[in-house]
């Protein structure tokens, strides 16, 4: 067996909540982890989920009410309109940039070779079954599946 030098060799990537930020932020994470030649997998659970279904992936939101990254009062975020209105500058900003939509990351997410998974006990729990999700979802996992594609040197595991 070779020595391990500390590389990150595969990067496990959990999605819990599917609000634009983390959505992003979790892809953007694992495009950068192959542009780097380093295997990426992602496994959507619970809220993550809503990024990988075909009826909600392209309508996901910034959470105005709870994040202090804001700089909004809590009172503020909750008004009417203000989500669907930082949504939709954050969205603007992204096209200023070149960051694809939800639907067109996945694709290439998948193209490079992330693999797509989904976690069986959340898709229980909403009753999903995998024709509601995109494509490019590989299979229906359990989290003791998702441990075993875990194993080994070099394999971090990094929640969103």
């Amino acid at each position: 067996m070779s020595e391990f030098n500390g590389e990150i060799r595969k990067m496990m990537i959990i999605l819990s909540k599917a609000t634009l930020d983390n959505v992003y932020a979790a892809f953007i994470l694992a495009n950068g982890a192959r542009a780097e030649g380093i295997e990426a997998e992602m496994f959507f659970t619970f809220f993550g989920l809503e990024a990988i279904q075909t009826k909600k992936l392209e309508h996901l939101h910034v959470a105005t009410v709870g994040n202090p990254a804001m700089h909004i009062p809590t009172l503020l975020g909750g008004i009417p309109g203000m989500e669907s209105l930082a949504t939709t500058m954050m969205k603007k900003e992204m096209d200023k940039i070149d960051i694809p939509p939800v639907h067109e990351f996945l694709d290439i997410l998948s193209a490079s070779g992330v693999r797509l998974w989904a976690c069986k006990l959340a898709m229980d729990m909403f009753h999903l079954k995998k024709e509601d999700l995109y494509e490019g979802v590989e299979k229906v996992i359990t989290v003791g599946d998702f441990y075993e594609r875990a194993k080994g040197l070099g394999t971090h595991i990094l929640f969103i």
